[in-house]
C-alpha cells in the first residue's frame, strides 16, 4: 500500500520566536513524501531523501502516526515496515518552512496507508487534521529542527492560505486565503539552520514584535510582514537593504523569511520585473512562485 502527499512550504508573516505568537503563509513550493507498507519487515522505517539530510525527522514522523494509529484503533502492533521517500522544489535551511513541509507530507501519508491497510474511513474516530498536525509538530521539536515547534509555519503549510497562531497554546487564531499575488523569493548563497539561531537575540525585540503581530491580526498583514521581517534582519543581522530594495521597487511587502536567509517579497504583476531587477545585483538566486491555498493533500493512494 503506497500513498503520496504533498506539502506546500511557507514564507514568515511574524516570526513566533520572540514572542511565541507567529503568522505565515502556503506558497507553492513543495515536499512530496512516498510512503510505502513493507509487509515482511515488521517495525523498519526505510528512509530515503533526495537531499543529503538526516532522516531523524522522517522516522519520528512514522513512529508518531503509528503510536497514535495503535493507541486510537486499539492494536498492539502493527504489523508492517515503512519506506519513506521523500523530494522537494523547497529548499532546506532557508527559513521557508522545509521541515514543517517534511512532518506534514510525511505524517498524513502514513495515517493515510495505515488506514486504507487497516480498511478504515477517514470520518471514523481519531486522525483529524489537527491531530495529524501536532504529531508533525511533535516529530519537529524532538528532532531539534525548531525552536518552538513551528506552529505557524506547520498550520500554514497544512491548511494552506494564511495563519495567524499562538505558538505556546498550538492554537490558530485567524485562518483565511490569501489573495493570488506574485510571490519573489532571494536565496543568498547560504543556508540558516532555525534550531541554531541566537534566540537571546530574538527576544530582545519582543515588544515590537508584538506591535507587528497585532497589525497582522487586524488585518494589515503587509506591513506587518514588513515590520516583522526589519526587525530580524536587526536581530539576526541581516542586510535590510534586501528588503528596502523590494520596497522601493514598488514590492507590497518584504521582509526576512523564518530565521532567513531567504527573503520573501509580496509583489503585484506589474512591478515583479522591478523587483526581480533591484535583487539581481545579489549573489545567490531568485525564485518567482506564488500563494498556496489549498495545504497539505493526498495525490495518489492505493
Amino acid at each position: 500500500m503506497k500513498t503520496t502527499v504533498q506539502s506546500p512550504g511557507s514564507a514568515t508573516i511574524i516570526n513566533a520566536i520572540s514572542t511565541g505568537c507567529g503568522s505565515a503563509f502556503g506558497i507553492k513550493l513543495y515536499v512530496t513524501a512516498e510512503v510505502e507498507l513493507k509487509g515482511s519487515n515488521p517495525s523498519s522505517i526505510i528512509c530515503n531523501t533526495e537531499a543529503n539530510i538526516d532522516t531523524t525527522l522522517m522516522e519520528l514522523c512514522v513512529r508518531g502516526v503509528v503510536e497514535k494509529f495503535k493507541e486510537h484503533y486499539k492494536l498492539n502492533e502493527i504489523e508492517t515496515g515503512f519506506s519513506v521517500k521523500t523530494s522537494s522544489t523547497l529548499p532546506v535551511a532557508s527559513g521557508l518552512s522545509s521541515s514543517s513541509a517534511t512532518s506534514n507530507a510525511i505524517v498524513m501519508a502514513t495515517a493515510n496507508a495505515l488506514m486504507n491497510e487497516y480498511e478504515i474511513k477517514s470520518n471514523s474516530i481519531g486522525f483529524n487534521d489537527l491531530e495529524l498536525l501536532n504529531i508533525g509538530v511533535d516529530a519537529s521539536l524532538e528532532a531539534g529542527v525548531t525552536i518552538t515547534g513551528a506552529f505557524d509555519d506547520a498550520s500554514a503549510s497544512y491548511f494552506g492560505g494564511l495563519t495567524i497562531t499562538n505558538n505556546t497554546e498550538r492554537m490558530i487564531l485567524k485562518m483565511e486565503d490569501m489573495h493570488q499575488q506574485i510571490i519573489l523569493i532571494y536565496m543568498p548563497n547560504r543556508s540558516s539552520h532555525t534550531a541554531q539561531s541566537n534566540v537571546r537575540r530574538m527576544k530582545l525585540i519582543a515588544p515590537q514584535v508584538k506591535l507587528a503581530f497585532k497589525e497582522a491580526l487586524h488585518g494589515d498583514i503587509y506591513n506587518a510582514m514588513t515590520l516583522n521581517g526589519l526587525l530580524y534582519c536587526a536581530s539576526l543581522e541581516f542586510n535590510p537593504e534586501i528588503a528596502l530594495d523590494a520596497l522601493e521597487a514598488g514590492a507590497t511587502a518584504a521582509g526576512l523569511s523564518g530565521t532567513g536567509p531567504s527573503f520573501v517579497a509580496i509583489v503585484s504583476h506589474e512591478n515583479v520585473d522591478s523587483v526581480v531587477e533591484a535583487w539581481s545585483s545579489q549573489p545567490g538566486k531568485i525564485i518567482r512562485t506564488e500563494v498556496e491555498n489549498e495545504g497539505t493533500r493526498v495525490i495518489h493512494s492505493g
